[in-house]
C-alpha cells in the first residue's frame, strides 16, 4: 500500500465497530459543535470544569483501551513493536481528549458560569 486512502480506513473501522463507528461519530462531531458553542456562549474556559474534565479523561482513555481490544481480533500481549505501542497510545490519547471535551461541555451545559458582576 503506497498511498493512504481514507475508504480504506473508513471500510476497515465500519467492519470493526459496525453501527458503533456512526454513532461514535455522530457524538463527536456534535459533541465539537456544543463545545464551541459553549466556549462561544461562555468566553473562554472554566478552569475548575476544565480540572475534573480531565481527571474524567484519564477512564475515558482506559475505556477507549477496552472498546480496542473488544473489537480487535489480538490483545495488549500481542503488541510486539513500536508501532503497536503507539497505537495502543494513540487510541488512549483519542479516548482521553474526546471524554476530556465531551465532559467539559455536559457539565457546562448542564451547570453553566455564573455571570460575574
Amino acid at each position: 500500500m503506497k498511498e493512504l486512502d481514507p475508504m480504506v480506513f473508513l471500510s476497515v473501522f465500519q467492519e470493526m465497530l459496525g453501527p458503533l463507528l456512526w454513532i461514535m461519530l455522530l457524538v463527536a462531531v456534535l459533541g465539537i459543535l456544543a463545545f464551541l458553542a459553549l466556549l462561544v456562549r461562555e468566553r473562554g474556559l472554566v478552569s475548575r470544569r476544565l480540572v475534573r474534565a480531565e481527571v474524567l479523561g484519564i477512564f475515558g482513555g482506559a475505556l477507549a483501551l477496552v472498546i480496542m481490544a473488544k473489537v480487535s481480533s489480538s490483545g495488549f500481549t500481542d503488541a510486539g513493536g513500536p508501532a503497536d505501542w503507539f497505537l495502543i497510545a494513540l487510541v488512549y490519547g483519542v479516548g482521553l481528549v474526546a471524554t476530556v471535551v465531551l465532559t467539559y461541555t455536559l457539565m457546562g451545559w448542564i451547570s453553566p458560569r455564573r455571570a460575574s458582576h
